[in-house]
């Protein structure tokens, strides 16, 4: 399920197998990972490869709903505080676990759908780099695509 564990116990039998007949386990470091996250993680590959597979989840969205594009127990699973949503990001890009990413991400777009700039930036702790007359200025400017 994860590309970057598989690549890497792959690596290790290849060396156990010159080195020394092969066995033994293999240790992979996950620097970017927390535990209470990587629990989340292995949660999510065990429901996935023991339970059911994700449906996937394919462009453009048929629904802004979570429940309506994956099973129930994925759209209960992404129902989480938003830090630990942004970790379950990371980690499913760092340990390459696409359906994770595909789920997390999808998440992330629904909480940001419908804000504004502000909001958005606030959600994801951005400061402006436009003084307040620059942005009075560019939202002149471009009044013309914003919502009436």
């Amino acid at each position: 399920m994860s590309a970057l564990v598989e690549t890497t116990i792959d690596d290790e039998d290849d060396d156990d197998d010159e080195e020394n007949g092969g066995g033994g386990g293999a240790e992979i470091p996950l620097p970017n990972v927390k535990g209470a996250v990587l629990a989340k993680v292995i949660e999510y590959c065990t429901h996935y490869t023991n339970v059911e597979e994700m449906t996937a989840i394919s462009t453009p969205l048929k629904s802004s709903k979570i429940e309506e594009v994956v099973q129930q127990w994925y759209a209960d699973y992404v129902k989480v505080e938003q830090v630990l949503l942004f970790e379950l990001v990371t980690a499913a890009n760092f340990m390459d676990i696409k359906p994770l990413l595909d789920l997390t991400c999808f998440a992330v777009s629904v909480l940001i759908k419908g804000k504004s700039a502000e909001e958005i930036r606030k959600i994801f702790n951005i400061s402006s780099d436009f003084t307040p007359e620059d942005e009075a200025q560019v939202r002149e400017e471009n009044k013309w695509c914003e919502k009436p």
